[in-house]
């Protein structure tokens, strides 16, 4: 369903379970990038009504799945770490070039989003079945159904948006470049890495 050329090994569950910490920590900077993101979105292109609805009502999901991740850290008896970086998206944002008009911008903003809720669905879906820890197992559970959602959603907008067959090609080549990425990741206690 997610189109992802090469899922995440199995083994770094292994990496989570000994880092849980670490890992919750990376999660709530996701939730709050994702909401940052929404952000952005709504600042850059006002233009598109349907958009800003649909990224209004993200911000609030996101905000709240961070708050959801800050109150298992707290729960557990942590503070919310530092942010790190993400090796992933950083790689991940040199696919497209710089420029181009308004409307490849757009297209190319959602495309990166698309690819980045689609491998957090994964990874939720991974630690959903994998997990040792059952109460996590559940969390991450239900969180990945909101990842599906938010991957189906940002690339249907970037179909809307832009030249259907483009982005069907630009979508493509974006899942090729990822599953290079992702072929050297997966060693870190890191939602993406």
């Amino acid at each position: 369903m997610l189109g992802l050329k090469l899922p995440t090994d199995p083994r770094w569950v292994n990496i989570v379970e000994k880092n849980i910490e670490d890992i919750l920590t990376d999660h709530a900077f996701c939730e709050q990038k994702a909401t940052s993101t929404a952000i952005s979105l709504i600042v850059s292109f006002p233009e598109y009504t349907e958009l800003v609805q649909e990224m209004v009502a993200l911000v609030k999901e996101e905000i709240s799945h961070f708050k959801m991740v800050h109150d298992k850290i707290i729960e557990r008896g942590w503070t919310l770490g530092r942010d790190r970086r993400d090796d992933y998206v950083l790689q991940l944002v040199t696919f497209f070039p710089k420029g181009g008009n308004r409307t490849t911008q757009l297209v190319h903003r959602l495309l990166y989003a698309a690819l980045i809720e689609a491998r957090s669905c994964e990874r939720f879906r991974l630690l959903s079945e994998e997990l040792q820890d059952k109460e996590l197992a559940t969390f991450y559970r239900n969180l990945m159904v909101s990842e599906a959602n938010h991957y189906t959603m940002f690339l249907g907008f970037a179909r809307k948006y832009g030249n259907k067959k483009e982005v069907e090609t630009k979508w493509q080549q974006l899942l090729e470049y990822e599953s290079k990425i992702i072929a050297n990741l997966g060693n870190k206690q890191t939602i993406h890495g």
